[in-house]
């Protein structure tokens, strides 16, 4: 039992962590060690408001005294009679010295708030104060409620109308006050949750980040599906962050406000409820553990479930081809039954606490008639005040039960925390030793040179080049061949830089001197326009420039097709793989690189356009690196550097290399 109370206190911890890693840095600059201050930041906040509330109530009470003296002694005299107290008694003197040591705190730290992350604070400055101003409200209708069935018991008109008449002020003012409360939280939500993405979406695509967290093989990285991460899960955690933070703050406000007029009625009451809400939410607490996992894997199961439907959609005219409807039909269903059978289990579990939850509301109902039948039968107590008791009792109620009324959206809350903590996690640890192998270690030089390399996977359990040697100057050109899974294209990726090599020094122009084309281009979602300047500035190309590349690599009828280049469509779809290829050289001549690699890049071409289009970048005098298995294409190198597999390889002119004997 001790065993499994530390590993749930070790899991909480845990936990909290990963929360704080996720929200500090929106509010407060992240540190390992300045947990503390962020903590103490939050209080002083709290510090403030109160303080805050106090003078503006104080004020406002003052300058209504002063104009309406009648009244304000009349309606609001309780008002006035405890903000007496309060500042004839110690509670004014506490108050206030919290209130100048949390804005001091402030002061203090306010070069940690620049970056615009004073705006954050100032919203929940401005909802906390209105949860204060609605806890204080409603505190004032526990006192109506009481008031007003006295009155009616007695049959005392005036005095229920006047009661009646202050009731429906306070729902006037509290109406506006929950409705901004409402706006503000979601746009702090929003303006959060567009920080997160954007931070995440920064990193993601630095470094080569992206590619290191999406290796050709999925089991070596343990981040799937990290476009729901940056989307939904962001969405969800900023949202749920804030709603299970602000109920959590506005129960203890209840609990404050409401336990001291509960206990004034009835000590037995207090105390009965909060045994039985601590007896209820300990057993759901433990009871829903199992829930946790269950929200955790789903969220996996449904971005798994959806990715293999955006698969069919931009593999649409491949799987056409082939009639493989009924192989993805397997496959999308097979994932759909990932998701309905975690689903059930999950319908299973929330419908057992459902049944705890709704048996511990529903019997929490009993206790105010079982413990205050007693003293209302006999006398000793009006039902004025029962009905105050049970006002005071269901705020407070709700207060105590935030776990049990909460306890799903905690399931879903702690899922969101380690999907969203996890992928920024990796993130971060791919700067570190444990993917050293993909390290962008490429020298500047003003040519390819290659001295002693070992290509390996990146597991580094296969060797494919060994101890390789190779100098590329500008207006030289290399025709990289070998059998397939020789390392072809893991060489290119090496001189790319998207690679690393355990030794030897690899040395590679500058960015925008080398540029690589894949032998299936990759087409952004953007415009025709900037499907040819990519990854270039669109703005340094004019329309009629343009088209007059596309004309030069045999495009002609894509400019009569879409005349207008700002026309967006789906091109990878649109594009045959042959027209593809063609505008990745349309793109390359745009760029002008003194170097490129081109790996299988004219596969889908007939002999006679792949002449003319190397031809271009022979004109240019643009050095080339190929990768192909065409004869043909060894007019337009120098060398041929062959890959046989096992680490061999040899180098020699290409007049001298024979594709038939190889």
């Amino acid at each position: 039992m001790s065993k499994a109370i530390s590993d749930r206190k070790n899991g909480i911890s845990d936990q909290l962590t990963k929360l704080r890693k996720l929200t500090q840095p929106y509010f407060l600059p992240y540190t390992s060690n300045n947990g503390w201050l962020f903590v103490l930041l939050l209080v002083s906040l709290l510090f403030c408001v109160a303080g805050l509330v106090l003078c503006l109530l104080s004020l406002l009470m003052h300058f209504a005294a002063s104009w309406f003296p009648g009244t304000t002694s009349a309606y609001l005299g309780g008002v006035n009679s405890y903000l007496f107290a309060i500042w004839n008694g110690k509670w004014g003197l506490i108050i206030m010295s919290l209130f100048v040591f949390g804005t001091s705190n402030f002061i203090t730290w306010r070069n940690q708030l620049r970056q615009k992350r004073w705006i954050p604070w100032l919203f929940l400055a401005v909802i906390i104060l209105m949860l204060l101003s609605v806890n204080g409200i409603n505190a004032g209708i526990s006192f109506l409620v009481r008031d007003i069935t006295n009155a009616l018991i007695d049959t005392n008109k005036s005095e229920t109308y006047r009661n009646l008449l202050i009731l429906g002020a306070c729902f006037i003012v509290a109406l506006p006050i929950r409705s901004l409360q409402f706006y503000l939280s979601a746009k702090l939500q929003l303006m959060w949750r567009e920080w997160l993405s954007n931070n995440l979406i920064q990193n993601y695509l630095t470094d080569r980040t992206y590619y290191i967290l999406n290796p050709n093989d999925e089991s070596e990285t343990d981040v799937d599906n990290p476009d729901q991460r940056i989307t939904e899960d962001a969405r969800d955690f900023t949202a749920q962050t804030l709603d299970l933070s602000l109920n959590i703050f506005d129960s203890i406000l209840t609990f404050s406000i409401n336990i001291g007029i509960l206990i004034s009625i009835s000590r037995s009451l207090t105390l009965a409820l909060i045994i039985y809400a601590s007896i209820i939410s300990t057993l759901l607490i433990f009871a829903s553990k199992k829930l946790f996992t269950l929200n955790f894997d789903q969220l996996k199961y449904e971005a798994n479930f959806r990715y293999g439907l955006v698969h069919i959609r931009n593999n649409a005219e491949s799987i056409a081809f082939y009639s493989g409807e009924k192989q993805e039909s397997q496959e999308v269903k097979s994932r759909l039954a990932s998701v309905v059978q975690n689903f059930s289990s999950l319908i299973t579990w929330e419908a057992l606490l459902r049944v705890l939850q709704r048996s511990g509301i529903y019997g929490s109902v009993f206790i105010p008639f079982i413990i205050l039948a007693g003293p209302i039968l006999s006398g000793e107590m009006s039902y004025g005040s029962f009905s105050q008791a049970n006002l005071n009792y269901n705020l407070l109620e709700g207060s105590l039960f935030f776990i049990i009324y909460k306890i799903e959206a905690l399931a879903r809350f702690s899922a969101s925390i380690g999907r969203l903590e996890g992928f920024q996690s990796s993130i971060n640890e791919v700067k570190s030793s444990k993917f050293n192998k993909f390290r962008n270690n490429v020298k500047p030089k003003e040519s390819i040179f290659l001295k002693n390399i070992n290509v390996k996977t990146p597991d580094a359990d296969k060797l494919l080049v060994e101890n390789l040697s190779l100098s590329i100057n500008y207006g030289e050109s290399v025709l990289v061949v070998g059998p397939s899974g020789c390392g072809k294209t893991s060489l290119l990726r090496v001189i790319s830089g998207l690679w690393d090599t355990d030794s030897g020094e690899v040395f590679s122009p500058a960015k925008g001197d080398l540029l690589f084309i894949p032998q299936k281009p990759y087409m952004n979602l953007g415009s025709l326009k900037e499907q040819l300047c990519y990854p270039l500035d669109t703005n340094r190309f004019s329309d009629e420039h343009l088209q007059a590349v596309l004309n030069q690599v045999e495009l002609k009828n894509l400019v009569e097709r879409y005349p207008d280049l700002d026309i967006k469509q789906d091109w990878q779809r649109i594009l045959s793989q042959g027209e593809q290829q063609r505008l990745a050289f349309a793109r390359l001549l745009l760029n002008s690189p003194k170097y490129v690699i081109l790996d299988e890049a004219t596969s889908a071409l007939d002999i006679k356009t792949e002449h003319y289009l190397y031809n271009l970048l022979k004109e240019r005098e643009i050095a080339l690196v190929s990768v192909g298995h065409r004869p043909t294409l060894k007019g337009f190198h120098d060398s041929v550097l062959e890959l046989k597999g096992e680490g061999k390889w040899s180098l020699i002119p290409s007049e001298n290399f024979n594709f038939n004997s190889n």
